[in-house]
């Protein structure tokens, strides 16, 4: 029931949003007590799943977790979602906020978990000073598959930022995180 209502709080907010302005959706500012939990828990479940992933959680300075982002859409498409940045050590250096608005032949609704582990100190800076990240200006991002991820080494970690995205569910085609932006939140 909640999801449900969470969706069409999407919609009603990507009506609003595509009505009033070309902006996107702005983040809710409010942040979840339990979201550093769930996004623990998020990270675990991948870890679980896709073990190559702690490859990378040796290597990152920080890990960006979604624990669950929301994507609803009909002909025009909205997803958003809150997450927790996690440290190399494990202690939580911020809260964000991702959306994104789409356009173009689509219909459903989809909830998926996303996490992004930050390679580099620039990226961490980029995401901690600029305005907002989008997706595909500013750090470089590879967004790992089941193939990418078999194949991953310390010598093949080249990229600014790896992103997972993993745990879909509902009936939706072609998850992506291009046109993402990332905003940090005030908790």
């Amino acid at each position: 029931m909640a999801r449900c209502i969470r969706l069409i709080l999407v919609n009603l907010l990507l009506l609003l949003a595509t009505s009033c302005s070309t902006s996107q959706i702005p983040p809710s500012s409010a942040v979840d007590p339990d979201l550093e939990a769930k996004a623990r828990a998020a990270l675990q479940q991948l870890y679980s799943t896709t073990p190559n992933a702690k490859l990378l959680q040796a290597r990152a300075k920080a890990v960006l977790v979604f624990p669950e982002i929301l994507k609803a859409g009909l002909i025009v498409g909205a997803e958003e979602g809150n997450g927790v940045m996690f440290g190399a050590d494990g202690r939580v250096m911020g809260y964000y906020n991702a959306t994104s608005v789409s356009y173009g032949l689509q219909a459903g609704a989809q909830s998926f978990q996303e996490a992004m582990f930050l390679t580099s100190d620039s990226a961490i800076n980029y995401l901690q000073t600029s305005g907002g990240w989008s997706i595909g200006a500013g750090p470089s991002v590879v967004v790992v598959d089941s193939g990418t991820a078999r194949s991953l080494t310390s010598t093949t970690l080249k990229s600014d930022v790896y992103a997972f995205i993993y745990g879909q569910q509902g009936l939706m085609a072609g998850v992506g995180i291009q046109g993402q932006k990332i905003s940090k939140l005030s908790p």
